[in-house]
């Protein structure tokens, strides 16, 4: 699946939108819409759902200004090519992932 590469394409054009969820995520834990697009290029896929139901997606291990972990979950529309959606983003818990981030206990 090229849901990063496609992705991250659209990202660096420009050619994004935030989701109602993802702004609300981003405030809740202190996160800013430039750092999250700013971090793309150095994102790694920790999990792909090419089946989700509004489109496919993929979770991605993004560091914010500080160089902490995040997750971001960067989709494109069911039926559409673009625009990327950030769908959601958040500091992940420690209690339910490994170390680095990129599997679930």
């Amino acid at each position: 699946m090229n849901s990063l590469k496609n992705s991250t394409a659209l990202i660096l054009a420009g050619d994004v939108r935030i989701s109602e969820q993802g702004y609300d995520e981003l405030a809740e834990d202190g996160l800013s819409a430039r750092e999250i697009l700013g971090g793309i290029e150095g994102a790694l896929i920790v999990e792909e759902y090419p089946d989700y139901p509004k489109g496919p997606c993929a979770l991605l291990l993004q560091k914010d200004q500080a160089g902490s972990s995040i997750h971001v979950v960067w989709g494109i529309p069911k039926g559409y090519t673009r625009p990327a959606v950030l769908v959601t983003a958040y500091r992940p818990n420690p209690d339910r992932w490994n170390h680095t981030f990129t599997r679930r206990l």
